[in-house]
């Protein structure tokens, strides 16, 4: 048995806006969460085009909607964080991810700097009610991205994923300040073509019966030529199963991808061909809604049951 993600719409199902600066170009990686019946997004976007080969530099917002079924959003007229002028985030917040642990969210995603190479580090804002933030800098001291909190504690301790490439790491603290026994939790397989290259996660993960559940990206060593555009790596999704009480410990990883490029909007229509990247998925009811970004541009979504889940994650036992 291999798990599948289903698209429900073969276009997006949200796009940039462009009777707004700071939006006019993308809407893509979206960190997820329901609360109160209501599925709320906080999407990167974009005044200009993303790919550093071919556009200008570009600055980075992270914006709000809101929905009751998942799938139509009502986005908020500003954004909700955007640049800080001479700080780590004087070009923006990329790639959301929020997880809500007691009765606080937090929010990790990448402040990008675009100072020097490598000038992008894992950032953190908090927030009791989704509205205000809280802006705590920078969590990670180091050149790191795709972040995200477990959503509980483990023997008193906050559980944080990241990447060291090519590889996904844990690491723990005890005050959400300082973190320490950083180790690797996921390897690049390097005999699976659309994974190895790096991989990182996607949305953070979420507890089921049969432990914590893990999408994350893979991207490929090999090329895909677009033209004049030149040759880009392949970036797909992929799902493995994490123990309940020992986030460090993988009992099961699908080999193969449970989401690829397909779709000219994934492929060749957007900023940065051949991609399909998550920070972010919901369960409503039985179904689990993944929101995945295409070509670095526009937002869609695509589904399983978690009936499907389960039974892929029994075959393993």
């Amino acid at each position: 048995m291999s798990l599948k993600l289903k698209r429900l719409f073969d276009e997006p199902i949200m796009t940039g806006n462009k009777k707004r600066v700071w939006e006019a170009a993308s809407c893509y990686n979206a960190a997820a969460i329901m609360e109160n019946e209501t599925v709320h997004l906080f999407y990167r976007a974009t005044d200009k085009n993303t790919n550093g080969r071919e556009g200008e530099k570009y600055l980075n917002y992270v914006g709000h909607a809101i929905s009751q079924n998942g799938i139509d959003f009502k986005r908020d007229d500003t954004y909700v964080l955007g640049p800080i002028e001479n700080s780590q985030e004087q070009r923006g917040c990329e790639d959301p991810r929020i997880t809500k642990i007691d009765n606080t969210y937090y929010m990790l995603y990448t402040g990008y700097g675009g100072r020097y190479p490598g000038d992008f580090k894992i950032c953190m804002v908090s927030s009791r009610d989704l509205i205000k933030w809280n802006r705590h800098g920078v969590l990670l001291d180091e050149s790191n991205k795709d972040a995200a909190l477990f959503p509980e504690r483990f023997n008193e301790e906050y559980v944080l994923l990241h990447r060291r490439p090519p590889n996904i790491w844990v690491s723990f603290s005890k005050d959400l300040v300082n973190w320490d026994r950083h180790k690797v939790l996921a390897e690049v397989d390097q005999s699976s073509e659309w994974e190895n290259f790096k991989i990182g996660i996607a949305g953070p993960p979420f507890k089921t019966e049969k432990g914590y559940v893990l999408i994350y990206h893979g991207v490929s060593k090999e090329e895909t030529v677009f033209g004049e555009r030149g040759g880009y790596k392949q970036y797909a999704l992929g799902i493995m199963l994490l123990d309940k009480d020992d986030p460090t410990k993988i009992i099961y990883r699908q080999k193969e991808p449970i989401l690829i490029p397909e779709l000219s909007w994934e492929k060749e229509d957007g900023y940065v061909p051949n991609v399909v990247f998550s920070c972010g998925q919901i369960i409503m009811g039985n179904e689990l809604y993944v929101y995945y970004a295409g070509a670095d541009k526009a937002l869609g979504v695509a589904s399983c049951s978690m009936d499907e889940i389960m039974a892929l994650f029994d075959m393993a036992e």
